[in-house]
C-alpha cells in the first residue's frame, strides 16, 4: 500500500502553498506546523535543495476522535502535506495516506477516521489546480 497520494500542478510555488493551505481550512484543518526543508538544510548542513515545505494539517474534531481511540496516535499526527518543486513550475503536492498510516495501528475506529480524512486530502487533490 502507498504510503502518499499525490498531484502534480503547475503554478508558482508559494502560490501552490497558499491554495493547498485555503483548501485544507475548507475540509476543516489548520495548519500546527510549516517546516521549510530547503531553509532548514541550508542552515543546519550548509546544503542547497529545492523549495520543499512540509505542512502539519489537523482537523480539530477528527483528531480528538482519533486520541479517544489511541492515545498514542499523535506519533502518526498531524498529517503532513507536502508541498514540492519539482522544476520548470511542476509542483507536486504529496499527503500522507492516511487509510495507510492507521490500518498499520489495528484499531477499527482509527481507520473509520482515516477513510473520512482521506476522502477531505482527496477532494483536496481534486479541487487542487
Amino acid at each position: 500500500m502507498q504510503y502518499y497520494i499525490s498531484k502534480h500542478v503547475k503554478g508558482d510555488f508559494h502560490s501552490i502553498i497558499e491554495k493547498v493551505t485555503e483548501l485544507l481550512k475548507e475540509e476543516g484543518f489548520g495548519i500546527l506546523t510549516e517546516i521549510d526543508v530547503k531553509e532548514t538544510l541550508k542552515k543546519k548542513i550548509g546544503v542547497d535543495f529545492k523549495n520543499y515545505m512540509i505542512l502539519g494539517a489537523c482537523n480539530p474534531h477528527l483528531a480528538y476522535r482519533a486520541f479517544q481511540a489511541e492515545d498514542k496516535i499523535g506519533a502518526l499526527l498531524p498529517c503532513n502535506v507536502t508541498v514540492i518543486d519539482q522544476g520548470s513550475g511542476n509542483i507536486e503536492v504529496a499527503v500522507m495516506a492516511p487509510l495507510a498510516m492507521m490500518s498499520q495501528t489495528g484499531n477499527a475506529s482509527l481507520t473509520e477516521i482515516a477513510g473520512e480524512v482521506e476522502e477531505s486530502m482527496n477532494r483536496i487533490l481534486k479541487n487542487l489546480k
